[in-house]
């Protein structure tokens, strides 16, 4: 079956961006003059996906007003013939189907995929986590969609190498190589610790998931930090499924980390055709002074 549906969680209060998230949902912070959820979305989009569900929280509306109709702000745009800026805009509202869905407590991304289950019904289907910005082309998602085809069936998930002190902070994979790129997954662990991990290959957030995963979802018992983990559902869904890990080509930025967000900045900042060339100069008249300072 096609993959036509993605969901997008995007609830989490965005507690290492306050003060900058206590007003303002951390998936609207831009990256150069773009929210961040705005790049997800137009990776799914740009893969094909014809319906993006986004699973929200309390004081989160202004995700959906971002991809909504502005009247007032097109009509002001009108009137002063800014017609590039009115463009862009109207892009926004009309790139996809937004569906939206309220996550009432956090309790987990498991909790939060298994909110979309009315929506994405008994479809296999994609989940874009926001935090995960990924520069590639083709895009991320359709890489993985296109090893889906091949394979007919089963879970994907996108991994990446990380150094080796740095597996605690994510799902792990242990597995074999069975394609170019392509592993097979025999077992999954939740933040490690480093001498535990079985390797260094570390989940990150795109999946490909079966509609199975809701069941699972339903019955799962809250996991580590008292939370419903995705990880645990897709590792018990794997004893009927097989699970297989894509090494995806392209560059990935961790827009939920300070740092990670600060250098998606300056790499799409130098990528942008008006700022990049600007950007490019202050940075060699930064690395100069530091030089002469050292």
């Amino acid at each position: 079956m096609t993959i036509k549906k993605a969901v997008i969680p995007a609830a989490g209060f965005g507690t290492r961006f306050l003060p900058a998230s206590k007003a303002v949902p951390k998936e609207l912070l831009p990256i150069v003059d773009k929210p961040t959820i705005q790049y997800i979305a137009e990776e799914a989009i740009d893969t094909g996906i014809t319906q993006v569900i986004l699973v929200t929280g309390r004081e989160k509306g202004s995700i959906e007003d971002h991809f909504d109709i502005s009247f007032e702000l097109e009509h002001h745009l009108r009137s002063k013939g800014k017609d590039d800026l009115l463009k862009l805009v109207q892009g926004i509202s009309e790139m996809v189907q937004i569906v939206s869905v309220r996550q009432k407590m956090p309790l987990g991304l498991g909790h939060a995929i298994l909110c979309a289950k009315q929506i994405v019904g008994n479809h296999p289907f994609a989940v874009l986590l926001a935090d995960d910005i990924v520069d590639a082309d083709p895009p991320c998602l359709r890489q993985m969609i296109d090893v889906y085809n091949e394979l007919g069936k089963g879970i994907v998930l996108a991994i990446k190498e990380v150094p080796r002190d740095e597996v605690y902070q994510y799902g792990i994979i242990d597995g074999e190589a069975v394609g170019d790129r392509l592993f097979r997954v025999a077992s999954l662990v939740e933040k490690p610790p480093v001498e535990k991990a079985p390797s260094n290959l570390a989940v990150i957030g795109r999946y490909l998931l079966p509609p199975e995963i809701f069941e699972v979802l339903e019955e799962l018992p809250p996991g580590k930090g008292g939370e419903i983990q995705l990880t645990d559902a897709i590792a018990r869904l794997g004893e009927s499924f097989p699970i297989y890990g894509y090494k995806f080509e392209g560059e990935r930025y961790d827009a939920g980390d300070k740092m990670g967000f600060f250098v998606a900045n300056v790499r799409f900042g130098l990528k942008h055709p008006e700022l990049g060339p600007r950007i490019s100069d202050f940075l060699l008249e930064v690395a100069e002074e530091l030089k002469r300072s050292s």
